[in-house]
């Protein structure tokens, strides 16, 4: 198990773990690899989170190597116990037209514009995270210009936080063709990363905050904060304030949060450690 824990993926989850992997009793091959590697990433072995569960541990190695589906009230005690989402452990757990009701349950409120957000949900949802911030934007300048954004970060990370924030280059092709796209005058996205980045640049260097320039394409913008999340939906044609966003909360059994949680994932596993000296040059 050793070796298998060596490797990482992206998400900081083991990469050796795939469908082939024989390790439990008889080489029988491992069918429910997400529950493996969440146990094996947060020190469990079958026997252990058997003993944890209150179960057999033949019944925690039929969850994994037959892909059995646990009881509901096994489920959720599996996903507090790793630290996952009952759909990202056991997908087919869950039928279609439940998994919508789960999604609509995550939506706590539809905004047909960005602007329209209460400064006071801003506010709140930066005040009262105590685990992570993970942020995906070109420029986000509307928060990085907030005086008490870097300074409550800071604080916060001082306390145990950790901050993730991936900002467009702003010498990359995808920042400089999106003023066009946006409909603003040329060179506005750039000019707008740049002046964000100037505000969030006393934040490097301080442990628990990393930050990260991307290349890619935007699709939407995303701003985790701890278990609430806002999703600006970017159209063609206008500025991200115009857009709409949703504002949503996390629930055990939902994947709609998770979905652009993994497109946050994504990004930043293809995004270079923000180099601040380049774009000064």
């Amino acid at each position: 198990m050793d070796d298998i824990m060596r490797e990482k993926d992206f998400q900081g989850r083991p990469g050796g773990v795939n469908s082939s992997l024989k390790i439990l009793d008889g080489g029988e091959a491992v069918s429910n690899d997400r529950l493996l590697e969440s146990l094996l990433r947060n020190g469990f072995s079958p026997a252990s989170a058997a003993e944890k569960l209150g179960v057999d541990a033949k019944t925690v190695e039929r969850w994994i190597s037959k892909g059995r589906t646990p009881f509901p009230k096994h489920r959720r005690a599996l996903a507090a116990l790793v630290h996952e989402t009952e759909n990202y452990l056991f997908p087919d757990a869950i039928d279609p037209e439940r998994r919508t009701e789960l999604a609509e349950a995550e939506v706590v409120k539809i905004f047909p514009h960005r602007s329209l957000i209460p400064a006071e949900l801003w506010s709140r949802l930066l005040r009262d995270c105590a685990e992570r911030i993970d942020i995906l934007v070109l420029a986000g300048l509307f928060l990085a210009e907030e005086p008490a954004f870097a300074r409550t970060v800071k604080d916060k990370v001082q306390q145990g936080l950790s901050a993730r924030m991936l900002f467009g280059d702003p010498l990359a092709d995808e920042a400089v063709k999106r003023s066009g796209e946006e409909r603003l005058a040329v060179g506005t996205v750039p000019a707008r990363i740049k002046n964000a980045l100037a505000l969030v640049e006393p934040l490097t260097g301080i442990e628990g905050v990393e930050i990260r320039f991307h290349g890619t394409t935007l699709y939407n913008s995303i701003f985790r904060f701890d278990d609430e999340m806002i999703v600006n939906m970017h159209v063609f044609g206008q500025p991200g304030a115009y857009a709409p966003a949703m504002h949503l909360r996390r629930l055990p059994t939902g994947d709609l949060f998770e979905t652009y949680m993994s497109s946050f994932e994504h990004v930043w596993a293809v995004s270079d450690t923000a180099d601040f000296s380049r774009i000064r040059a």
